[in-house]
This record gives C-alpha cells, structure tokens and sequence, in this order.
C-alpha cells in the first residue's frame, strides 16, 4: 500500500496515517472493526494460481512471487505460514504487542512466524511506495527482498529491474486504483520469463486499462464473473454512497454487495495465450475445502 493511494480514488476514505508506520500495530487496529479482509480470500488462490505457474511446460525451477503494494508483507505471512489474517489481527492488537518497542516487536514476531513457517515456503519479493512497511517486512523475514519504490513517477531501480527479470508471479490485493498500467508496464518491460498477474481489483474501479496493457505483453485476462469477494465494511455512509455511485455509473449492480455495507472486489488472472485450467477451476480447486465456496457475496 502507497502512502497517499487514498488521493487517488475518490470517495475512498483516507487510511494515509497507517500506511507507512514503522510497524503495522496501527494498521491492524484501524482495520480491524473494517473487518478488512481480502489477504485472507487470496491465500488459496495465490497458492493454487502459484502452483499452475510452476507447472508450465518448460519451467524450471521455484517460482518467484513479486507482491505490489505489499505493505507490512501481509500477503508474504499468509503465503509462507499456517496463519489466518484473523490471528494476525489477534497477534498485532493484544495486550503482548502494545507496549514492544520496534526492535523488541522484530524480535516477537520472528519468533511467531518462524513457529509458524510452512514446510514448502515461496520466494516472495515485495514493492511498496511507502518505505517504513518494506523496511518492517524484511526485518521480520517475511520478505526475501523488497523495494520502496513508486513506479507511478519514476522507472524501476536497475535492482528492482533485475529481481524482475526473474520473477514468474504479481500479486495485487487492492492496489489496482491506486497504481495504472503504467506500473504494470514498468515491471514487464523488465521482465524475462513468462509472467503471470493475478489481482483483486475494487468492484468500483476499472480493469480494463490494466487488461489492455497486460495484452500489449501478450498476456490474456480472466475475470471470476460467478463471484465477488467482500474487502472492507464501509467507514461511513458517505463512502458507501460514493462507492455505490461510480459502480452503477460503470454499470455495475450493488444489489447485496456494496449496498449491504461492504466494499467489493474482482478477482483478475492475465496469462500468456489461452492456458488450462481456466479460472473458474483454480478457483473451485482453491475453495473446494470451504463450505459454501470463496464468493458468499455479502460473507465478510
């Protein structure tokens, strides 16, 4: 997440003050009453659509994971260890955390993801705008390297450029808004494998101009049309109004979603070419442990 990404989508309540906090001990607290959730709905996916990747005629090797907007890495800690986002809400807003300094936060929490590291952990790169959620999430070890850099208004760091070059995966959960095409095209012009994206984008916000861009590389977009995935609550009635407007000026339908109290998200994969399987399988074989499938439209 970009410190001052709220600027950029109207009607969007600012979170600027969390977003590049020396640690994320603000973050969750903020978001927990939100009931933000999208880490926790992509972590299967991510898993499964990681899989895929790696299973292309002709790879070799472990696939490398780059997640944009990365934050305080909190994709990279439900990727890499047996976590829900809930006991990292637990973890960072009890009574243990409050009074930690930042080293001694680092300490504790090299301690808990280290007890909780998955056997078979991915090569997770982050990129972030804001430096302080990089800098915290490589402290930590949750990331294997990250970059606090803004590809909005600058070109890639000749380091950034190279990390890209072998990286097979993006990830994005509710970036897409706040960074453009421009981004995307950015990290592609470095890259030297085939590779892959997989977003959740904002109901209220457009893929299309990232889709073009990602076909300009030779990659083709899948959308998950059978179901949407709940992000946030709303902060107020305001942002709900807001949000309701421009998804219905786009042509969308809020009916049980937005307006029923809860921002919305898209789930997007860009491949190269026509590859099987198709979304709608990842997806059921990403959810096919959870009752009622990944959508529930309205679940938070």
């Amino acid at each position: 997440m970009t410190r001052r990404r709220n600027h950029t989508v109207p009607g969007k309540s600012c979170f600027d003050d969390i977003y590049d906090q020396p640690d994320p001990r603000a973050y969750f607290r903020r978001l927990a009453p939100l009931e933000y959730r999208i880490p926790q709905h992509a972590q299967p996916l991510f898993r499964r659509v990681h899989r895929a990747r790696a299973a292309i005629p002709g790879h070799r090797g472990p696939v490398t994971v780059l997640d944009v907007c990365c934050s305080y890495g909190i994709n990279a800690a439900l990727l890499n260890h047996d976590l829900t986002l809930d006991e990292l809400y637990e973890h960072y807003t009890g009574p243990q955390a409050r009074d930690r300094t930042r080293d001694e936060l680092i300490a504790w929490d090299k301690e808990f993801y280290a007890s909780r590291r998955r056997p078979d952990p991915i090569r997770v790169l982050g990129l972030d705008a804001a430096a302080n959620p990089v800098r915290y999430a490589l402290d930590v070890g949750l990331l294997d390297d990250g970059f606090a850099e803004d590809l909005e208004s600058a070109p890639p760091s000749k380091r950034l450029c190279r990390a890209m070059a072998g990286t097979g995966l993006i990830t994005v959960t509710g970036g897409v808004g706040y960074i453009s095409a421009r981004t995307f095209r950015a990290l592609l012009d470095c890259a030297q494998l085939p590779v892959w994206v997989v977003a959740f984008v904002l109901r209220t916000v457009s893929y299309a101009p990232v889709a073009r861009a990602l076909a300009e590389y030779g990659l083709a977009t899948e959308q998950d049309t059978d179901h949407s995935y709940p992000q946030r609550l709303f902060t107020d009635p305001a942002e709900q109004r807001s949000a309701i407007e421009a998804l219905t000026a786009a042509g969308g339908d809020p009916t049980g979603k937005e307006a029923d109290g809860r921002y919305h998200t898209t789930l997007y994969l860009s491949r190269p070419g026509q590859r099987q399987p198709g979304l709608d399988a990842l997806v059921a074989e990403a959810f096919a442990h959870l009752n009622g499938g990944p959508g529930h439209d309205g679940d938070g």
